[in-house]
Protein backbone atom coordinates (compact mmCIF):
# COMPACT_ATOMS: atom_id res chain seq x y z
CA UNK A 1 0.00 0.00 0.00
CA UNK A 2 1.41 3.48 -1.26
CA UNK A 3 -0.22 7.06 0.33
CA UNK A 4 -0.53 9.45 -1.73
CA UNK A 5 -1.24 8.01 -4.79
CA UNK A 6 -3.20 9.57 -7.66
CA UNK A 7 -6.37 6.93 -7.32
CA UNK A 8 -8.63 6.50 -4.21
CA UNK A 9 -8.86 2.62 -3.37
CA UNK A 10 -12.45 2.53 -2.34
CA UNK A 11 -13.51 -0.72 -0.39
CA UNK A 12 -17.81 -1.83 -2.05
CA UNK A 13 -19.88 -4.24 -0.67
CA UNK A 14 -21.27 -6.34 -4.06
CA UNK A 15 -24.67 -6.12 -2.87
CA UNK A 16 -24.94 -2.78 -2.24
CA UNK A 17 -26.56 -0.49 -4.77
CA UNK A 18 -26.82 2.63 -3.67
CA UNK A 19 -22.90 4.81 -4.07
CA UNK A 20 -21.25 4.05 -1.15
CA UNK A 21 -17.78 3.19 -0.47
CA UNK A 22 -15.48 2.12 2.69
CA UNK A 23 -12.71 4.35 2.35
CA UNK A 24 -8.86 2.80 2.90
CA UNK A 25 -5.42 5.16 3.25
CA UNK A 26 -5.11 4.99 -0.75
CA UNK A 27 -5.19 8.27 -2.58
CA UNK A 28 -5.49 11.71 -0.94
CA UNK A 29 -2.82 14.31 0.11
CA UNK A 30 -2.36 14.24 3.36
CA UNK A 31 1.19 13.59 4.59
CA UNK A 32 3.09 12.88 8.15
CA UNK A 33 1.15 10.40 10.72
CA UNK A 34 -1.78 11.21 8.62
CA UNK A 35 -0.11 10.54 4.71
CA UNK A 36 -2.74 8.68 2.16
CA UNK A 37 -7.24 10.00 2.30
CA UNK A 38 -7.33 11.23 5.84
CA UNK A 39 -10.71 12.39 6.47
CA UNK A 40 -10.54 13.78 9.84
CA UNK A 41 -9.86 17.24 10.20
CA UNK A 42 -8.98 17.25 14.16
CA UNK A 43 -5.54 17.31 14.06
CA UNK A 44 -4.52 17.28 10.11
CA UNK A 45 -3.95 20.26 7.73
CA UNK A 46 -7.80 21.25 7.16
CA UNK A 47 -7.52 21.65 3.57
CA UNK A 48 -5.64 18.63 2.75
CA UNK A 49 -8.50 16.74 4.69
CA UNK A 50 -11.06 18.98 2.73
CA UNK A 51 -9.46 18.46 -0.96
CA UNK A 52 -9.72 14.43 0.64
CA UNK A 53 -13.54 14.84 0.81
CA UNK A 54 -13.65 16.31 -2.27
CA UNK A 55 -11.90 13.46 -3.98
CA UNK A 56 -13.89 10.99 -1.98
CA UNK A 57 -17.55 12.82 -3.04
CA UNK A 58 -16.61 13.36 -6.55
CA UNK A 59 -15.77 9.46 -6.84
CA UNK A 60 -19.17 9.05 -5.81
CA UNK A 61 -20.64 11.65 -8.25
CA UNK A 62 -21.78 14.36 -5.54
CA UNK A 63 -20.60 17.56 -5.00
CA UNK A 64 -18.34 18.19 -2.20
CA UNK A 65 -20.59 19.61 0.04
CA UNK A 66 -23.16 16.93 -0.02
CA UNK A 67 -21.42 15.38 3.75
CA UNK A 68 -23.93 14.48 6.89
CA UNK A 69 -21.45 13.65 9.66
CA UNK A 70 -21.34 13.28 13.07
CA UNK A 71 -19.32 13.72 16.25
CA UNK A 72 -19.13 10.42 17.09
CA UNK A 73 -19.58 10.05 20.55
CA UNK A 74 -20.10 6.30 20.84
CA UNK A 75 -23.37 5.52 22.07
CA UNK A 76 -26.64 4.40 20.24
CA UNK A 77 -27.82 7.48 18.93
CA UNK A 78 -29.63 7.64 15.40
CA UNK A 79 -30.31 11.10 13.66
CA UNK A 80 -32.66 11.14 10.93
CA UNK A 81 -30.89 13.54 8.27
CA UNK A 82 -32.33 15.58 5.03
CA UNK A 83 -29.87 17.50 4.16
CA UNK A 84 -25.98 17.83 4.71
CA UNK A 85 -24.63 19.06 7.81
CA UNK A 86 -23.04 18.10 11.50
CA UNK A 87 -24.33 16.18 14.14
CA UNK A 88 -24.10 14.15 17.40
CA UNK A 89 -24.58 10.72 17.65
CA UNK A 90 -23.49 7.48 16.01
CA UNK A 91 -25.66 6.65 13.18
CA UNK A 92 -27.65 8.67 10.35
CA UNK A 93 -30.51 7.68 8.06
CA UNK A 94 -31.97 9.55 5.83
CA UNK A 95 -34.80 9.19 2.34
CA UNK A 96 -33.20 12.50 0.68
CA UNK A 97 -31.76 12.10 -2.45
CA UNK A 98 -28.30 13.89 -2.51
CA UNK A 99 -27.24 13.70 0.86
CA UNK A 100 -23.85 11.37 1.67
CA UNK A 101 -23.95 9.29 4.95
CA UNK A 102 -20.43 9.91 6.67
CA UNK A 103 -19.35 7.54 9.58
CA UNK A 104 -15.05 7.72 10.62
CA UNK A 105 -13.70 4.90 11.70
CA UNK A 106 -10.11 4.11 12.60
CA UNK A 107 -10.54 0.42 14.06
CA UNK A 108 -14.58 0.72 15.39
CA UNK A 109 -16.70 -0.77 12.68
CA UNK A 110 -18.97 0.97 9.95
CA UNK A 111 -22.31 -0.46 9.02
CA UNK A 112 -23.45 0.77 5.77
CA UNK A 113 -27.37 0.17 5.01
CA UNK A 114 -29.87 0.31 2.01
CA UNK A 115 -33.80 -0.40 1.63
CA UNK A 116 -33.65 -0.09 -2.20
CA UNK A 117 -37.28 -0.20 -2.46
CA UNK A 118 -38.08 2.55 -0.06
CA UNK A 119 -35.27 4.48 -0.94
CA UNK A 120 -33.79 4.70 2.52
CA UNK A 121 -29.85 4.22 3.19
CA UNK A 122 -28.45 4.40 7.26
CA UNK A 123 -24.65 4.33 8.36
CA UNK A 124 -23.48 3.82 11.51
CA UNK A 125 -20.73 3.78 13.89
CA UNK A 126 -19.69 0.46 16.22
CA UNK A 127 -17.51 0.68 18.39
CA UNK A 128 -17.91 -1.79 21.23
CA UNK A 129 -19.73 -0.08 23.58
CA UNK A 130 -22.01 0.81 19.64
CA UNK A 131 -21.99 -3.20 19.41
CA UNK A 132 -23.14 -4.19 22.65
CA UNK A 133 -25.95 -1.25 22.60
CA UNK A 134 -26.72 -2.81 19.21
CA UNK A 135 -26.61 -0.04 17.06
CA UNK A 136 -26.83 -1.78 14.14
CA UNK A 137 -30.44 -2.78 15.45
CA UNK A 138 -31.38 0.98 16.27
CA UNK A 139 -30.42 1.76 12.81
CA UNK A 140 -32.46 -0.92 10.80
CA UNK A 141 -35.59 0.51 13.54
CA UNK A 142 -34.78 4.60 12.32
CA UNK A 143 -34.75 3.22 8.91
CA UNK A 144 -38.47 1.41 9.16
CA UNK A 145 -39.27 5.02 10.56
CA UNK A 146 -38.74 6.66 6.70
CA UNK A 147 -40.72 3.52 5.33
CA UNK A 148 -38.02 1.11 5.09
CA UNK A 149 -38.79 -2.92 5.89
CA UNK A 150 -36.15 -4.49 7.52
CA UNK A 151 -36.59 -7.90 5.16
CA UNK A 152 -36.16 -5.69 2.72
CA UNK A 153 -32.50 -4.05 3.71
CA UNK A 154 -29.09 -5.07 2.67
CA UNK A 155 -26.31 -4.75 5.40
CA UNK A 156 -22.68 -4.27 5.02
CA UNK A 157 -19.92 -4.58 7.95
CA UNK A 158 -16.86 -2.36 6.71
CA UNK A 159 -13.08 -3.14 7.92
CA UNK A 160 -12.12 -2.82 11.68
CA UNK A 161 -9.83 -4.28 13.90
CA UNK A 162 -10.94 -7.64 13.92
CA UNK A 163 -10.84 -10.62 17.32
CA UNK A 164 -7.36 -11.73 16.68
CA UNK A 165 -6.30 -7.80 17.55
CA UNK A 166 -8.79 -6.79 19.61
CA UNK A 167 -7.99 -7.10 23.09
CA UNK A 168 -9.71 -6.07 26.08
CA UNK A 169 -10.06 -5.60 29.68
CA UNK A 170 -12.24 -7.70 31.68
CA UNK A 171 -14.97 -5.14 32.75
CA UNK A 172 -15.68 -4.71 29.43
CA UNK A 173 -15.64 -8.53 28.74
CA UNK A 174 -18.39 -8.40 31.35
CA UNK A 175 -20.65 -6.02 29.86
CA UNK A 176 -20.52 -7.89 26.16
CA UNK A 177 -21.57 -10.74 27.72
CA UNK A 178 -24.39 -9.12 29.41
CA UNK A 179 -25.72 -7.20 26.37
CA UNK A 180 -26.12 -11.31 25.34
CA UNK A 181 -23.31 -11.29 23.06
CA UNK A 182 -20.43 -13.70 24.78
CA UNK A 183 -20.30 -16.29 22.17
CA UNK A 184 -18.00 -13.25 20.47
CA UNK A 185 -15.93 -13.07 23.56
CA UNK A 186 -12.96 -14.91 22.56
CA UNK A 187 -9.82 -16.30 24.47
CA UNK A 188 -6.90 -16.11 22.45
CA UNK A 189 -3.79 -17.56 24.03
CA UNK A 190 -4.75 -17.45 27.00
CA UNK A 191 -6.39 -13.45 26.78
CA UNK A 192 -9.78 -11.92 26.43
CA UNK A 193 -10.35 -10.53 23.18
CA UNK A 194 -13.61 -9.21 21.31
CA UNK A 195 -14.96 -10.44 18.14
CA UNK A 196 -17.06 -6.71 16.81
CA UNK A 197 -17.50 -8.10 13.33
CA UNK A 198 -19.23 -11.06 14.37
CA UNK A 199 -21.16 -9.60 17.01
CA UNK A 200 -22.41 -6.69 14.57
CA UNK A 201 -23.53 -9.23 11.96
CA UNK A 202 -25.45 -11.31 14.76
CA UNK A 203 -27.28 -8.10 15.99
CA UNK A 204 -28.40 -6.89 12.79
CA UNK A 205 -29.58 -10.45 11.60
CA UNK A 206 -31.76 -10.44 15.43
CA UNK A 207 -33.27 -6.95 13.77
CA UNK A 208 -34.69 -8.75 10.91
CA UNK A 209 -32.30 -8.57 8.18
CA UNK A 210 -32.03 -11.94 5.94
CA UNK A 211 -28.80 -13.82 6.51
CA UNK A 212 -28.61 -13.53 2.27
CA UNK A 213 -28.92 -9.37 2.76
CA UNK A 214 -25.76 -9.38 4.73
CA UNK A 215 -21.84 -8.88 3.94
CA UNK A 216 -18.57 -8.60 6.27
CA UNK A 217 -15.57 -7.57 4.61
CA UNK A 218 -13.40 -9.48 6.58
CA UNK A 219 -10.64 -7.06 6.34
CA UNK A 220 -8.55 -5.81 9.37
CA UNK A 221 -8.14 -2.05 10.18
CA UNK A 222 -4.75 -2.96 11.61
CA UNK A 223 -3.65 -3.64 7.77
CA UNK A 224 -1.32 -1.79 6.51
CA UNK A 225 -3.93 -0.26 3.80
CA UNK A 226 -6.20 1.39 6.49
CA UNK A 227 -5.88 3.49 9.82
CA UNK A 228 -5.58 1.97 12.66
CA UNK A 229 -6.65 3.80 16.46
CA UNK A 230 -4.29 1.01 17.89
CA UNK A 231 -1.98 0.31 15.70
CA UNK A 232 -0.42 3.38 15.51
CA UNK A 233 -0.85 4.54 19.12
CA UNK A 234 -3.62 7.27 18.80
CA UNK A 235 -1.69 9.44 16.19
CA UNK A 236 -3.49 8.49 13.00
CA UNK A 237 -5.89 9.77 10.31
CA UNK A 238 -9.73 8.12 9.78
CA UNK A 239 -11.24 6.25 6.99
CA UNK A 240 -15.07 6.75 5.87
CA UNK A 241 -18.18 4.69 5.27
CA UNK A 242 -20.50 6.81 3.21
CA UNK A 243 -23.57 5.94 1.54
CA UNK A 244 -26.38 8.32 -0.63
CA UNK A 245 -29.21 8.21 -2.51
CA UNK A 246 -28.65 9.80 -5.63
CA UNK A 247 -30.17 13.04 -7.06
CA UNK A 248 -32.14 11.51 -10.47
CA UNK A 249 -30.59 12.89 -13.39
CA UNK A 250 -27.24 14.12 -12.04
CA UNK A 251 -24.44 12.96 -14.19
CA UNK A 252 -22.03 10.60 -12.34
CA UNK A 253 -24.40 9.46 -9.98
CA UNK A 254 -23.32 5.83 -10.62
CA UNK A 255 -19.57 6.25 -10.27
Amino acid sequence: MNGNTDRLMLLHAPHLTAPHAFTTRAGGVSVGAYAGLNLDDREDDPAAVQANRAALAGALGFPADAFARLTQVHGTDVVTVQESGHWTGDALVTATPGVLLAIGTADCYPLLLEDPAAGVVGAAHAGWKGTAGRIGAATVAAMTRLGARPERIRAAVGPGICGERYEVGADVARQFREAGLGAFVLDVQGRVHLDLAGANRAALLESGIPEANLWVSGRCSTEEDFYSYRRDAGRTGRMWAVIGLPVPGRAGENA
